[in-house]
C-alpha cells in the first residue's frame, strides 16, 4: 500500500490571515466580549480552538450576517475570512461595535471588482446559495445577479454591461459550463474567474493524480473547498473518494486492500489533523492494525 501526499495541502494565506487576526484580537482585548459573526472559517476545530481563546461565535444557516449582528450588543465583532456586506458593516457602525475585518484579501478584491463594475454595468456572480461568501458579495449592490447553474441565466433580466465573476472557492469544472452559458447570452460580458490561486492549486493537484484507489479529502463537510476537492476526484478517474473531518472519521473499510491511496485537505483544514491521517495510513499500510486514535490532534498554526 502506497500513501501520496498531495501538495499543496493546510491552509491557504487566508485562512492563516484570519486565524492570527483572532488570536491577536483575543489577546490583546482581555475581559472584553469578542464574537465572531459566523464560522471564521468553515471548519469545526478551528472553530473550537478559538473558543478555548475566549471568542463567542453566533452563527445560524438560515440568518443573514445582517441578521446575526442582533445576537451581538456590545464589544468587538470579528468578520470572517467569507467577507461581507457595506451593509454589515454600517450596522455594526451604528450599533457601537468595534469592527475588526479578517476578510480574505482575494475576497476583498472580489468586491472591489464588483463595486467598481457596478457603477457602470450589471454583474453576474456565479456562486453557491446561502453561502456566506456569496451572501456578502451578492449584497453590495442591486445590479449584483447571483447565478448557480446553466439555467439560472436563461432566467435573468435583460443586463447592460455584463460582467461575470465567481465566488473563490468554486470548482474550476463547474464553473466552465455557467461562464458559457452567461456568454451564450451576453456575448459581449467581460468575465473575471476570480476562483483564488489556492483553490485553484489543490484542485489541479487532484486532477493530475494517476492510477489512484481512493482519495481522502481531510475537511469539514461544509467547507465548499474540501467539498469541491471530493467531487473533482470523481471527473478524473479517481476510483473512490472519502470526506473526513478528521482521522477519526476513517473506517477501515475506506482504504482496506487499496494500492495506492491520496491524501489531500481543504484549506481550511489544519494541517496538524491531515498530517495525522497520513501518519495514521502510513502506520497501517506498514502493519494492517487499523486502531484509531482517542484523540485529534487540533492546532491552529
Amino acid at each position: 500500500m502506497e500513501i501520496i501526499s498531495v501538495i499543496p495541502r493546510g491552509y491557504c494565506q487566508g485562512v492563516v490571515r484570519a486565524i492570527g487576526i483572532a488570536r491577536k484580537t483575543a489577546a490583546d482585548h482581555p475581559g472584553q466580549p469578542v464574537t465572531m459573526l459566523g464560522m471564521i472559517v468553515h471548519n469545526s476545530y478551528v472553530v473550537r480552538a478559538c473558543q478555548e481563546l475566549g471568542i463567542r461565535f453566533v452563527e445560524d444557516p438560515g440568518k443573514t450576517r445582517l441578521e446575526l449582528l442582533d445576537e451581538i450588543s456590545e464589544g468587538i465583532v470579528i468578520f470572517t475570512a467569507h467577507g461581507v456586506s457595506d451593509d454589515v458593516r454600517a450596522k455594526a457602525e451604528e450599533k457601537g461595535l468595534t469592527a475588526v475585518d479578517a476578510t480574505c484579501p482575494d475576497v476583498l478584491r472580489t468586491h472591489t471588482l464588483v463595486k467598481e463594475h457596478c457603477l457602470k454595468g450589471d454583474l453576474i456572480y456565479i456562486g453557491k446559495r446561502n453561502h456566506p461568501e456569496s451572501e456578502g458579495t451578492v449584497s453590495l449592490s442591486s445590479r449584483v445577479h447571483l447565478v448557480t447553474q446553466p439555467d439560472d441565466v436563461s432566467r435573468l433580466p435583460d443586463l447592460e454591461n455584463v460582467m461575470v465573476t465567481t465566488q473563490t472557492t468554486l470548482s474550476i469544472h463547474d464553473v466552465q459550463p455557467v461562464i458559457q452559458a452567461c456568454l451564450d447570452r451576453f456575448p459581449d460580458a467581460a468575465v473575471m474567474n476570480e476562483i483564488c490561486s489556492a483553490t485553484r492549486m489543490r484542485q489541479e493537484a487532484v486532477m493530475k493524480l494517476k492510477d489512484i484507489d481512493v482519495l481522502i479529502v481531510v475537511g469539514d463537510p461544509r467547507s465548499n473547498n474540501s467539498c469541491q476537492l471530493k467531487k473533482i476526484a470523481g471527473s478524473c478517474g479517481i476510483r473512490e473518494a472519502w470526506l473526513i473531518d478528521s482521522v477519526l472519521g476513517l473506517k477501515e473499510e475506506m482504504i482496506r486492500n487499496k494500492n495506492r491511496i491520496a491524501v489531500t485537505s481543504g484549506s481550511s483544514t489544519p494541517n496538524s489533523i491531515t498530517s495525522q491521517v497520513i501518519s495514521f495510513l502510513t502506520q497501517y499500510a506498514k502493519t494492517g492494525e487499523f486502531i484509531l486514535p482517542e484523540h485529534v490532534d487540533n492546532r491552529l498554526l
